[in-house]
């Protein structure tokens, strides 16, 4: 799936548009928490410096119910991207209108403007086609770089990615594709799928394409119980989803598909609280699963230990607190290791992110998904109207 990139673009002296992912955590007086997905958009945004362009930034922030909120303002970005570019960003006090075309005119040649949260305007998630020819005055091309947003067919990833002649890639979302690509169409053997989360919902799809793909999938955390359901086993106060019983019964019986030999049960996910290893056909009646045990971690080691190509998405229990951690631990330890003896890595989804850097090895893993769901559902086999508007490549 190759898309034009933006190296392909003449850019000298033009207005370039940049979708971006800036929906960064804030504290509660609006402070930023972690500026990785900001510190993700740099290499587009000085390529396009460095060519001579004018950067018109544009992202959402937080949960902006399409009408201004001081909460959501991206003030705070703005000042927190010129900090790690070292020269000014123009923040605009609008994404359109007159105030949005006067801090472009403002940021001058050469110089980076961002436009206020674009979700400040219901337009935007409406993918309302005269916002997206009003965003589009403001610049002479478009780039999206904004792969966590990929899956969303609004205004700025969707709908005026086709007002331009050569949408393009940025570089983080040129990567993104290419990582995820790789896994689906053309990986190193074993392909090893390792997929967890509290919920079969949220996987059913990812773990039915998948399987059609992989050597082997190991599965762990709460989308176990549904497998455990349907093969007539006790799981005690363990989540499942009753109304997934059908979709658990018609994977539960693939060759490929690997579930866990024990569980670490507890009476309650409860801090502090005594916590044990069962086998899987043992759960007691009153207790429920929070981590997969240590005779699982051993098993899909030895799984992982022989594979070429991995991807990762879901924690294998309750990794935030530690007596529930020892099992996503060891997955990705498994992974790093890997990684380190060559093997292509990839893991998506926010929570196994944030587990991996609960770790200490977010730089071990081949590459990090910046986004949750579009991750998800670029695995799942679906086509993300993000990445389906931008032009192809050659």
């Amino acid at each position: 799936m190759k898309k034009l990139s933006v190296r392909d673009l003449e850019v000298k002296g033009k207005r370039v548009f940049v979708r971006v992912d800036f929906n960064v955590p804030l504290t509660d007086d609006g402070r930023i928490r972690s500026d990785t997905r900001i510190r993700a958009s740099l290499p587009t945004i000085r390529l396009l410096l460095d060519r001579g362009a004018t950067v018109i930034l544009a992202s959402h922030l937080g949960k902006a119910k399409g009408k201004p909120d001081p909460k959501f303002s991206l003030r705070p970005v703005a000042e927190r991207l010129a900090e790690l570019l070292a020269m000014p960003v123009r923040a605009a006090t609008d994404c359109v209108g007159v105030q949005a075309a006067a801090a472009v005119a403002e940021a001058g040649s050469g110089g980076v403007v961002l436009l206020e949260n674009l979700r400040f305007h219901k337009a935007e998630t409406d993918n309302d086609p005269l916002f997206c020819k009003e965003l589009a005055k403001l610049a002479d091309l478009y780039v999206n770089d904004a792969f966590g947003t990929a899956h969303r067919a609004h205004a700025s990833t969707a709908g005026l990615a086709k007002l331009f002649k050569q949408p393009a890639a940025g570089l983080l979302m040129e990567k993104e594709i290419e990582f995820l690509s790789k896994v689906l169409e053309a990986p190193a053997r074993p392909l090893v799928a390792v997929i967890g989360g509290s919920k079969v919902s949220d996987k059913a799809g990812v773990i039915g394409n998948l399987l059609t793909k992989v050597d082997k999938l190991l599965l762990g955390g709460g989308a176990v119980f549904n497998f455990y359901k349907v093969q007539g086993r006790e799981i005690g106060k363990s989540l499942f989803e009753p109304e997934l019983l059908d979709k658990a019964r018609k994977l539960a019986g693939n060759p490929k598909l690997v579930l866990p030999a024990d569980i670490v049960v507890a009476p309650s996910i409860e801090m502090g609280i005594k916590a044990e290893a069962v086998p899987a056909d043992s759960i007691p009646a009153d207790q429920m699963g929070l981590d997969i045990g240590p005779a699982t971690c051993r098993l899909f080691g030895e799984v992982l230990a022989n594979a070429k190509t991995i991807v990762w998405a879901g924690p294998m229990g309750v990794f935030e607190q530690d007596e529930f951690a020892q099992g996503t631990r060891a997955v990705a330890q498994a992974i790093a290791a890997q990684t380190g003896k060559g093997a292509t890595t990839v893991v998506g989804g926010g929570d196994t992110v944030a587990a991996l850097a609960k770790f200490g090895l977010l730089d071990k893993v081949s590459h990090a998904s910046t986004g949750g769901g579009a991750s998800l559902e670029f695995l799942e086999g679906r086509e993300l109207p993000g990445i389906a508007a931008l032009a192809n490549a050659g």
